[in-house]
């Protein structure tokens, strides 16, 4: 009778052990080879020491557990113990609203809703582009029915905001009572009377970008996607509030506008039909510019003011500051143009990164003298010596 071996010991026996029909370890060969046997007794082997991995493991997760779960407390007494401080910060935030020099508007005084006047923005855009800017389709059988409930809901935010804009003015500045509820109710129904002659204008804005731009595709991409139609026509949007002398919100609109597309207009400042803005990034049309029609201005252009002193700011709040575009002038990507006495004349083009103060005749070009350029590298073949450094 042959000896029995645990088969996880078998891979350590010699060859002459191994005879067939011999059972080691509960494992019989049946007739295998020698190197046969061993593979499975080797990976008999290797499972055991498996198990016996586990089963440690299995005794260290029980510990594991344990110091898991007093991290878990410990972070929650932490976590207990620094909300216990913001009531402390809520005591200075609530101390500070008490004390000059910082701005706050605490009371009973009315004030706008900045995301109620950014609503009537993107209300107005379907008004005035219909069926562009909608989930639904739009056809000549709904357009009424669409244009009645748009126009309804539309005169009562607006109304109210600018009821509240109204009064809020009045308010702060104590000034007389000026029936602000009325009044808003009034205004708005004026301004929407504007509405169709707007969208007039405007599509002399669409025409004048597609003839401007041959990157242009279509009148729809124009509409869907330039920036700086949407900023034209937020500022178009913003202007006729503006004309009505209605406080904060041409303002908010504007700078709206100008937080997507990095042009900023300012609703005061007044421009013709047909203008186009070009990439538009960068670009500044201060309050008191005058611009004609059919003007094409690129990104980066400044129509600004002069600097001014400290003490002169008040003066020339109702001054003008900032230049005269007349019409069919291009203004190149760059240009500065400074000035309240500064006009461009008709049909005059401005080169880029061109800085003007003073005022160009009709029909003229004004382009920066060609710079010199150097070329820093190595030496070319047929160069003689070094290139400049």
């Amino acid at each position: 009778m042959h000896r029995s071996y645990p088969y996880r010991l078998l891979e350590t026996l010699p060859g002459p052990h191994l005879r067939g029909g011999d059972v080691l370890g509960g494992v019989r060969d049946r007739g295998k080879s020698v190197g046969q046997v061993g593979f499975i007794c080797r990976a008999g082997a290797r499972r055991s020491q498996g198990k016996a991995a586990v089963d440690g493991r299995e005794g260290e997760s029980m510990n594991d557990r344990e110091w898991k779960a007093q991290k878990c407390q410990n972070r929650e007494e932490r976590k207990h113990h620094h909300r216990s401080l913001v009531p402390r910060v809520v005591d200075e935030l609530v101390e500070s609203c008490s004390r000059e020099g910082c701005f706050d508007h605490v009371g009973p005084d009315p004030i706008p809703s900045r995301d109620d006047v950014v609503d009537i923005v993107q209300r107005a855009l379907k008004m005035l582009y219909p069926g562009y800017f909608l989930p639904t389709k739009l056809d000549e059988f709904n357009l009424p029915y669409y244009y009645g409930q748009e126009a309804t809901a539309f005169f009562d935010i607006l109304s109210r905001q600018i009821g509240l804009s109204l009064r809020h003015d009045c308010l702060r500045n104590d000034l007389e009572c000026l029936n602000c509820e009325e009044r808003g109710e009034e205004e708005a129904l004026r301004f929407m009377q504007q509405l169709p002659p707007l969208r007039h204008i405007l599509a002399t804005d669409v025409r004048a970008a597609y003839e401007g731009d041959p990157a242009a595709g279509s009148y729809d991409e124009i509409i869907f996607s330039y920036p700086g139609l949407f900023a034209v026509t937020v500022y178009r949007i913003a202007h006729l509030l503006h004309e009505r002398k209605i406080p904060l919100m041409p303002r908010i609109m504007c700078e709206y506008a100008h937080s997507i597309t990095g042009i900023d207009i300012h609703p005061g400042a007044e421009i013709g039909e047909s203008f186009f803005i070009d990439h538009g990034t960068g670009l500044v049309i201060g309050a008191t510019t005058v611009i004609g029609r059919r003007v094409r201005i690129y990104q980066g252009v400044t129509l600004g003011a002069l600097s001014l002193p400290k003490d002169g700011v008040q003066q020339l709040r109702t001054h003008k500051r900032h230049p005269t575009i007349e019409d069919d002038v291009i203004i190149y990507s760059g240009a500065t143009i400074l000035g309240g006495e500064t006009v461009i004349g008709a049909r005059s083009v401005i080169g880029g990164n061109v800085w003007l103060t003073e005022s160009v005749p009709p029909d003229m070009k004004v382009f920066m003298k060609k710079p010199e350029l150097v070329y820093v590298g190595p030496k070319k073949e047929g160069q003689q010596g070094e290139g400049p450094r």
